[in-house]
């Protein structure tokens, strides 16, 4: 039986206006990645969405993104090491000490938005992330886009680590994903999300939007939480990969 995680990003809101969404999709998942203060997110919201993975038994991860509130992390900046590092360091920090006080854990890091793909793009800002990771907590799980360079980086230094594929998502002839605000660049029909997860989770394949079909490692599987559907996304994904025969199950670490 094939078996996958089905992770969401989560808490990206201020004050209490996407609570109510966020506590839908919970039922759902399996993993949440938490907006950390920075590209989204701030303490209250750390808490309640912490709490929320806590009552539901999904796993807690921390979600990095740049210092970006007004872009939601979604646009490249320049950043040296160092910053990089720094900016790790408090935000995987900051989710702890909030889980801590729940009686929870984090156990696994992702990089959210234009960062994600950045530390693919520049080897010195992925070795700073996955530094900053293992300094913080070495048992830590690393999320990343499958195949890609950083994950293998972030292996090299004794960090285990997560593939991700995504079912919302158009992919390209290179393993990469179409860039936001390309034409079909997000995959809006929870029931055609569904189809590309159910093949992702059995088949360890993806048709990419030149329609080459690419093969990825799949251990983690991704869908978006602020999505206006993102309930029915999640749902709806859920159920078909259950059908289809996919165990549905946290991160054996997280």
């Amino acid at each position: 039986m094939s078996r996958i995680d089905l992770n969401c990003d989560l808490g990206e809101y201020v004050g209490t206006d996407r609570m109510g969404a966020d506590e839908a999709v919970m039922p759902w998942i399996t993993s949440a990645n938490i907006a950390c203060g920075f590209h989204a997110g701030d303490a209250s919201v750390m808490r309640r969405t912490v709490a929320a993975a806590l009552s539901e038994g999904v796993a807690i991860g921390a979600h990095v993104g740049l210092p970006d509130r007004e872009g939601f992390g979604r646009r490249a900046m320049a950043l040296d090491a160092q910053t990089a590092y720094d900016i790790t360091v408090v935000q995987v920090g900051a989710l702890q000490a909030v889980a801590r006080s729940l009686g929870a854990r984090v156990g696994h890091v992702k990089p959210h938005g234009a960062l994600y793909h950045m530390l693919d793009a520049d080897a010195g800002l992925g070795d700073a992330v996955a530094r900053a990771i293992r300094d913080v907590d070495p048992g830590l799980l690393v999320v990343g886009r499958s195949g890609g360079p950083w994950l293998a980086r972030a292996e090299y230094l004794g960090l285990a680590v997560l593939h991700e594929v995504f079912a919302d998502r158009a992919y390209r002839g290179d393993g990469g994903l179409v860039a936001r605000g390309e034409p079909g660049a997000c995959i809006d029909s929870p029931q055609a999300a569904a189809e590309q997860a159910v093949r992702l989770a059995r088949e360890q394949r993806v048709k990419a939007a030149d329609e080459q079909v690419l093969e990825l490692r799949v251990d983690t599987l991704c869908i978006h939480g602020d999505r206006d559907d993102a309930e029915a996304m999640a749902r709806t994904i859920r159920e078909r990969l259950e059908q289809a025969g996919v165990e549905v199950v946290r991160p054996a670490c997280g």
